[in-house]
């Protein structure tokens, strides 16, 4: 990693922020950092080396070449000021992502509206699997990984691509994957149309030998990978280059189908992870991993391994017969297809839980996301999660639950745990579903029964 001799990251201790500094250490780069207060993660960079300042200051910043920040950052923190004091470069986090990606000869981005994180950890297996032995970066924690990250020694590197703030346009990929396109972060982007032209600069980003794979049942995909000049490759169950046909679902609801490319079929496989949102992800891992080696075999056993990420239909535990579930799932689309998942499980009654995540998001979608929780059975509506934002009184959790039939409203995670545990019976199903810390509810439950 030759670009730089001294990075300076400010809030070093977060996690995407700590990959990075890991990647830069690893390659020889002085890295130094602050943060607000100490965390194992902050102990562990210090192991490896890195001079770290709790909290932030003015005088920690030395001679760094550069400084990296993130949007939490505010312009009057003093590290900012005496960056701009001292004349020394300052750059968002995810223009470093990019700088990083250009120090690799086969760098991958994953973006899309839905499904980001657990495409890029279905990469992660299918590469180390293929024994590319690639730097992963992923926003969940993946047990291959340990965590979040992987530093490998390899020429590859793996990374979800983010359209927030069109950060992922400070990308430098030579193959690039967009899932699925819709309308989210209407607190930044102006309407869908936005958002496409967003995904539409993305795909421009991919050099003429470079790769882009994207849904072909999704038109808005379509639309944004139409100026693209690399290679463009379609995937999907009704339309694709590669297409998934002979599908079925097992008592637990894990998808098993042919993989059939340009009408021959390349393997069967079996899931580890449930949904046909599953499916199109699976999909898309293939054609990228397809662009960078022809080892079928482990590419299939790659898929086959790896069984989800945290949060992502994730099995929290069992207690007295209940299973409990989390989802991240914080848009009207991932609501109707983690339900969708949920419905192929042999079980009895499907209690479920759903925090809103934003109040931009909850009050833009309203409509969307009450009508994909009218097929959620024994719903809870939890308080929003305000996340970056402030609440403005135009929109409150118990709006969402009086447009639901048979939903209700309730406030405090002991409260709503308490309720599942009166009402749960065995071989019921508890589903935690949103973005937000809706999880503890789950967790509440597995410690009191």
């Amino acid at each position: 990693m030759h670009l730089y001799k001294k990075v300076h990251f400010i809030g070093i201790g977060g996690i995407s922020m700590s990959a990075l500094a890991k990647i830069l250490i690893s390659n020889g780069v002085e890295v130094s950092g602050s943060d607000i207060t100490e965390t194992p993660i902050v102990t562990e960079l210090r192991s490896m080396g890195s001079k770290i300042a709790i909290p932030h200051c003015y005088e920690c910043i030395e001679n760094p070449d550069i400084i990296v920040y993130t949007s939490a950052i505010k312009d009057d923190n003093p590290e900012m000021v005496a960056a701009r004091d001292k004349g020394i470069e300052l750059v968002e986090r995810a223009t470093m992502v990019g700088n990083i990606m250009r120090a690799y000869a086969m760098p991958v981005a994953v973006a899309g509206t839905h499904g980001k994180t657990t495409t890029t950890s279905m990469m992660a297996y299918t590469m180390i699997e293929s024994d590319l032995d690639p730097t992963v970066m992923v926003g969940g924690e993946l047990d291959i990984l340990g965590g979040n990250l992987r530093i490998g020694k390899g020429a590859h590197m793996v990374t979800e691509a983010c359209e927030y703030c069109r950060n992922f346009l400070q990308f430098a990929p030579k193959i690039g994957m967009i899932l699925n396109i819709e309308a989210d972060h209407l607190d930044y982007y102006k309407d869908l149309d936005d958002v496409i032209d967003a995904f539409s600069s993305f795909s421009n980003l991919l050099p003429k030998d470079g790769t882009l794979v994207i849904n072909g049942d999704d038109a808005n995909c379509i639309k944004a990978s139409k100026s693209a000049v690399c290679n463009v490759i379609t995937v999907g169950i009704k339309n694709g280059d590669y297409k998934a046909e002979n599908i079925t679902y097992d008592k637990f609801g894990y998808p098993s189908f042919d993989v059939v490319k340009n009408g021959n079929t390349i393997m069967h496989l079996t899931l580890n992870v449930v949904g046909e949102h599953n499916i199109y992800n699976s999909l898309c891992a293939i054609a990228a991993s397809l662009a960078m080696t022809d080892n079928t075999n482990a590419i299939k056993s790659g898929l086959e391994k790896f069984t989800g990420t945290k949060r992502r239909f994730e099995k929290k535990g069992e207690v007295d017969g209940i299973l409990v579930v989390d989802d991240y799932a914080h848009h009207p689309t991932e609501i109707r297809a983690t339900l969708s998942a949920v419905k192929k499980i042999q079980s009895g009654n499907v209690w479920c839980v759903f925090q809103p995540h934003t109040y931009t998001r909850t009050k833009t979608l309203f409509d969307d996301f009450a009508d994909a929780l009218a097929d959620a059975q024994n719903l809870i509506i939890a308080d929003i999660y305000a996340a970056r934002e402030k609440d403005t009184g135009l929109v409150h959790a118990r709006d969402l639950a009086g447009a639901i039939d048979g939903a209700a409203y309730i406030s405090g995670f002991e409260n709503i745990a308490e309720y599942f545990m009166k009402n749960a019976k065995e071989g019921d199903i508890i589903l935690t579903m949103g973005a937000g810390d809706i999880f503890k509810v789950g967790e509440l439950i597995l410690q009191k029964r």
